[in-house]
Formats: structure tokens, C-alpha cells, sequence
């Protein structure tokens, strides 16, 4: 059975969103049997060339902008391309590329739209080490030198730092803890006065490389500041909104892949004097995962779909962190349904049931700690918690 077949029952979308998925399944299927063994670089750059990274024109429709774009990370993840390459994808599309057409007007996003070409990769440098999901404890300082800035500091756990050309980066312009004490800056990072710290090796989505970028007395031209001085919370919520709201969109081609090789081995496996798909066990379990893809599938275009119709993102706020727990808590729970009916296969490299269980676990971490997003769900409920 294909992976198109069996989830053909699960296309629930327009059938112009489900033809994007379907083209750009075709379009990566060759390119990714090509690019086993390459680097990151060379695999950003080959997905670019697909035209994956390129954000369709805002009146775009049928599917919207917003959609097509979600629609291409599915399609390239359900040809099997990488998963940590599909979420440095979608991390960046989504996370960076569309709030910064949204924030920076027609002239300033022409400068650094070359992004969309794949030759310029971007990071958004946030975490600081001692300073976690919490922005105020923020020491990284940009101060007033002239006519631009001067920025001193470090930042962590940073998706593609070792390998970008250019950061979105979060400093103090402030004292204290109010609103308006952070700013955000984009730039350059051959700049003077940057350097790359450690490379992480990680457990989960090995392939997008993470690392840390120091900063010691870096000069900032003005024209660096995002916004105004002082709108770094600001820009921090639309950019974390957006990327809450579609990041997840990343697995939906493996959860899909997951669940057809799943039903495939029910089907064709021997069980006891019958297939292991006639059990109401097995069938039960296939069931639940057709259900947790089905609703990550529904949530995420739904999201797309709001955004592309002109909801601000920072409106999207509760809405993305539900959809973003939901999705990540259903892409472990549907990974913990194969693990168990594939057995020992599960965890034997050399097996096609080879079960991937550190990235789905990871996705219940980046883009905000689920337990933090729901304090933060509960509080704009209107519950009086806090951190």
C-alpha cells in the first residue's frame, strides 16, 4: 500500500491545498533520494531550489500564502526528506520570513528577501543561558553609540547558528522589566565583534545543526532595530505567535509516512493464524493514530487559514499554543501507537519500523514548553497565575 493510499481517507483539505501537497511530494521525491550523505547546506539549498522557502505574494489565493507554504513543508516531508531539515524549514518560513514581511513593509523585506533563494539562512537568537522561557532575565545589552548601536552578550540553543548568515536577535535596551525594556535587531553575522560559540550535538533532529553566537562589542548600524526602540516584546510575540501557530506543520509528512508503514505491516504481518490488522487491538491503535494526524492536519490548516485571512498573529496567541501542545502531544502519542505494535523492530536501526522517538519528544520543547504555554492559555483565560 503507498503512503498516498493509505491515508486518502485523511485529505481533508481544499483540493487545491491537497495539490500543493501533492506537487511538492513529486517535485522533492527525486531530490531527497539524491541528497542522503550531503550536508545541511546542500540540502537547504536543494529544498530551496524547489522554491519551498519562497512565500507566495499576500492577495495570493486558493490556497492563500500562508497555506501554500504549509502545504509545501507537508508535501517535501511526505517524500521523506529530513525531518530536522523540514523543521529548520518550517522554524524559518514561519517563524521568521513571514512576521518579517508583516514587519518591516514592501522596501525593507526586498533587502533581505534573497532569504527565499536559500543562499542567506536566517537564525532568531533569543535563549540566553541563564535566562530560559523567561525574556527579562535577558542580559544581552544593545547601547546607543552614535547613530546605531553597540551589542555585547551571548545567546544559546540556537537552530542553524553555526551555519546562518544572518540573526534576529533580542537585546536590552533598558533596565528593569518593563514592556518596553527589549529590542529586536537583524544584521549580518560577519560583522565585527561576532563570533560563533559551541556547536551542540543533539539527540533530536541531528541534522539542523544548533549552536551559540557571542557578541563583544558588535557595532550596529541603526538601520538594524527592528521596529522601534523598544518594541522587543512586541516583535518577540508576533514572531513566537507565528511560529507556535505552523512550526508543528513540519511533522505532518512523517506522521503521515508513519502511519502508512504502520498499516502496511498490520496489513501483511502473520499474527497468530491471521493478520495483525483483523485484531481490534491493532485496529484500535491504527485508528488513534489516524486520528492524532487527522487532528494536527485540521488544527495547523486552520491556523494557516485564519492567517492568511488577515488575523494578526499576535491575536493568534492562545490558539497557537493550543494548536502547538496539541499537535506535539499528538505526534508522541501517535510514535508511542507504532513503537508498540512494531515491536523490537522499533528500535532496530537496520529495520524499516525504526522508530524515531527523541524528535517527537523534542517537539514538546522548542517554540515554549507546553507546561509554559499552558500557564500562559490559563492566564489569558483569565486565571490570576503565574510563571
Amino acid at each position: 500500500m503507498s503512503t498516498a493510499a493509505a491515508t486518502a481517507a485523511l485529505r481533508t483539505g481544499a483540493p487545491e491545498t491537497e495539490g500543493f501537497v501533492d506537487t511538492y511530494q513529486a517535485l522533492a521525491a527525486p531530490v531527497v533520494n539524491q541528497l542522503a550523505g550531503q550536508d545541511f547546506r546542500a540540502q537547504w539549498q536543494a529544498m530551496a531550489d524547489l522554491g519551498v522557502l519562497k512565500l507566495a505574494a499576500p492577495e495570493a489565493t486558493a490556497p492563500g500564502p500562508v497555506t501554500r507554504s504549509l502545504a509545501m513543508i507537508e508535501g517535501i516531508g511526505l517524500a521523506g526528506a529530513d525531518p530536522g531539515l523540514c523543521y529548520a524549514l518550517a522554524s524559518q518560513i514561519f517563524g521568521m520570513q513571514f512576521p518579517l514581511r508583516d514587519a518591516l513593509g514592501a522596501d525593507a523585506w526586498r533587502a533581505v528577501a534573497d532569504v527565499q533563494e536559500g543562499r542567506e539562512l536566517l537564525c532568531h537568537a533569543l535563549t540566553e543561558r541563564g535566562g530560559g522561557s523567561d525574556p527579562f532575565s535577558m542580559e544581552t545589552r544593545a547601547r546607543r553609540d552614535g547613530d546605531g548601536f553597540v551589542l555585547d552578550g551571548a545567546k544559546t540553543f540556537i537552530t542553524a547558528a553555526p551555519v546562518a548568515d544572518r540573526a534576529i536577535v533580542f537585546a536590552r535596551t533598558a533596565e528593569g522589566r518593563s514592556p518596553f525594556a527589549l529590542s529586536a535587531f537583524l544584521f549580518p553575522l560577519d560583522l565585527p565583534g561576532i563570533r560563533r560559540g559551541e556547536t551542540f550535538t543533539k539527540t533530536a533532529l541531528p541534522t539542523v545543526p544548533m549552536g551559540e553566537l557571542l557578541f563583544e562589542g558588535a557595532r550596529l548600524p541603526a538601520s538594524a532595530l527592528l521596529g522601534q526602540e523598544g518594541s522587543g516584546l512586541a516583535v518577540m510575540a508576533s514572531t513566537t505567535a507565528w511560529e507556535r501557530s505552523l512550526v508543528l506543520g513540519y511533522a505532518l509528512g512523517p506522521m503521515r509516512r508513519l502511519l502508512a508503514r504502520t498499516v502496511d505491516w498490520a496489513a501483511e504481518r502473520d499474527h497468530f493464524g491471521r493478520r495483525m490488522g483483523a485484531s481490534h487491538q491493532v485496529a484500535g491503535r491504527i485508528s488513534e493514530m489516524a486520528l492524532a494526524l487527522h487532528r494536527s492536519r485540521v488544527q495547523l490548516y486552520a491556523m494557516a487559514a485564519r492567517l492568511d485571512a488577515g488575523t494578526p498573529a499576535r491575536q493568534l496567541a492562545a490558539g497557537a499554543a493550543l494548536t502547538k501542545i496539541s499537535v506535539s502531544e499528538d505526534y508522541v502519542r501517535m510514535t508511542e501507537h507504532a513503537t508498540a505494535l512494531s515491536g523490537v523492530r522499533a528500535f532496530l536501526p537496520g529495520f524499516d519500523l525504526a522508530a524515531d522517538l527523541a524528535a517527537p519528544m523534542a517537539a514538546l520543547t522548542y517554540a515554549g514548553p507546553n507546561d509554559l504555554l499552558r500557564v500562559g492559555v490559563a492566564r489569558q483565560l483569565g486565571l490570576p497565575v503565574e510563571n
